[in-house]
């Protein structure tokens, strides 16, 4: 007797026909019939009234349906019960991320965890600052790649490094062509693009509020949804747009990129919950500390008290991580 015959039988107890309970199984109805008449033969008595129709239980088919409903019912159970434990033995990672911060060198800081932690379950979304915030709050991501500061006491934030902001100008502008820095008072008349449309605050108001900063309203013709529209738009000539230096790096058809003349910068942010003391926490923090040491960039003093790592042990070869 094994698990297979009685899954068999108790398919035809129910059905009350062969056919039917060949067709649930997805087999033919002869291997079923024979599986059937090996049960009865094991257990030496027959388990259907074959006469009747639909077929009917015998007192002993009875007691065998019966007894083989709670075992595969709890054979069924202890598969749960054990995907389960599987499943919480599992490490999963979950990463937000503003569009930007593609461009901004996130990808080999993924790239790195990957290899560190090859058995992590790393997962990635695309989420606005804002977002972030809740998304940490709520345990749906674990670190958060941003843009913007927004206080919450829930939530620690790190500024990684501030990034410096070019113009994206359509290729047939006459400023396309300039070989200066453009000032924003050269910006000033034109036709601006900012994104995203929502949430708000968000970048768009990052970038506003350096137009009034130099005292100039700027002239805002499109509001677009996410960073890869706004570009576009800026391709279709329908204006400018104020995007991360990193950005330039995508060699866009039509878009040339060039330098503001006055000091202008975006925050790359990382965010995590206040009390997350995980690995996976620590060890994103030191893949960080270890690369931006080898790009040149500062290291901000938070991620190295975060990853846990000494000025001297930045210096040394990362550990394998278990």
């Amino acid at each position: 007797m094994d698990l297979r015959q009685l899954r068999y039988f108790v398919a035809v107890a129910e059905e009350r026909n062969f056919t039917r309970a060949a067709e649930r199984l997805h087999i033919a109805q002869p291997p079923l019939s024979r599986q059937i008449q090996q049960l009865e033969a094991e257990i030496g008595a027959p388990l259907f009234d074959r006469a009747a129709r639909p077929l009917r239980l015998t007192a002993v088919g009875r007691l065998v349906f019966e007894q083989a409903t709670q075992l595969l019912g709890r054979m069924g159970e202890m598969r749960d019960m054990v995907a389960r434990a599987v499943k919480a033995e599992q490490r999963r990672f979950a990463i937000g991320f503003v569009a930007s911060t593609i461009y901004a060198r996130l990808p080999p800081l993924i790239r790195e965890f990957r290899r560190r932690a090859p058995h992590v379950d790393l997962s990635l979304g695309e989420l606005v600052s804002l977002d972030q915030i809740a998304a940490l709050k709520e345990g749906r991501i674990d670190v958060g790649f941003g843009r913007i500061r927004f206080e919450d006491d829930a939530v620690r934030r790190i500024v990684l490094r501030e990034e410096r902001l070019v113009v994206a100008v359509p290729s047939g502008h006459p400023l396309a062509t300039a070989t200066s820095p453009l000032s924003f008072e050269v910006l000033s008349g034109e036709p601006l693009i900012v994104y995203p449309r929502q949430p708000r605050p968000s970048y768009a108001d990052q970038v506003l509020s350096l137009f009034r900063d130099h005292g100039i309203s700027p002239r805002v013709t499109h509001e677009a949804r996410e960073l890869q529209i706004a570009i576009g738009l800026v391709a279709a000539e329908e204006g400018l747009c104020i995007v991360p230096e990193s950005v330039r790096k995508s060699l866009i058809d039509g878009v040339t990129f060039h330098d503001l003349a006055e000091p202008a910068t975006s925050p790359i942010i990382m965010s995590h919950r206040a009390e997350d003391h995980t690995p996976e926490l620590a060890l994103m923090a030191e893949i960080v500390a270890r690369m931006y040491n080898r790009w040149d960039y500062p290291v901000p003093d938070k991620v190295m008290k975060l990853a846990g790592l000494s000025a001297d042990a930045l210096a040394m070869p990362a550990t394998p991580t278990p």
